[in-house]
């Protein structure tokens, strides 16, 4: 009896390292921490152009994407989860060197992540079907003057995030950088980030037992903007 116990635990003990060993492959599999957050792009040399020449309407162009990104904790294994989608459309207007006016939508049904199980929580929670889009407005204009001089100017835009037919006041934090198209056109390069709180928008984070998700996270974008 004995010697059968002793078979029994230690039977026990290589499966329970088996799934630790498991949980771990999972994670590092799911983990979005390859994914870097938004920033304006470096491999393109940086373009000038008189502050009038700012001044007008400017449009999401195509090479767009936007999407989220969410810590959560799956089995004791911290996992960062990275969502994205090219469905994103919007436009700005600049006046006297100042963004005056931006709007950006982003297609949330189109967003995916490496796990299709988790895309459809995620359309489940957000009810994607009833509400497809989620939609940032600024509220107040930024100066973006200096990226005339080819300098990438960071700075805070206030700006309200439409999810779910709830709206929010938000502070995006943009960086935003003038560069040359292939057309040879001056394009401008946006890289945006604003922390939500989930429940703000009456949005749950779920909790599966084996996987929590954060409160909070982030809506990201990495914008192309032509004239």
């Amino acid at each position: 009896m004995g010697r059968k116990i002793a078979v029994a635990l230690g039977v026990l003990v290589v499966l329970a390292a088996l799934g630790f060993l498991a949980t771990r492959i999972y994670a590092s599999m799911q983990t979005g921490d390859d994914v870097p957050a938004p920033a304006v792009g470096s491999s393109a040399p940086a373009a000038t152009a008189d502050v009038a020449d700012l001044d007008g309407d400017w449009t999401v162009a195509g090479g767009s994407e936007a999407g989220y990104r969410v810590d959560e904790v799956l089995s004791g294994q911290d996992v960062t989860v990275v969502g994205r989608t090219e469905e994103v459309t919007g436009s700005g207007t600049v006046a006297d060197g100042e963004l005056t006016a931006a709007t950006v939508e982003v297609d949330l049904a189109s967003i995916t992540t490496d796990e299709s199980a988790r895309d459809g929580q995620f359309q489940g929670i957000l009810d994607t079907r009833a509400f497809p889009t989620a939609t940032f407005r600024l509220t107040d204009p930024v100066d973006v003057a200096a990226v005339a001089d080819g300098e990438t100017v960071t700075v805070d835009a206030p700006g309200s995030m439409t999810i779910k037919d709830v709206t929010r006041d938000v502070t995006a934090g943009l960086e935003i950088r003038l560069v040359a198209g292939d057309g040879g056109d001056v394009v401008a390069e946006l890289a945006a980030t604003v922390p939500v709180t989930f429940a703000d928008y009456g949005v749950e984070a779920p909790d599966l037992g084996f996987v929590t998700v954060e409160d909070t996270g982030f809506v990201e974008a990495e914008l192309t903007l032509s004239r």
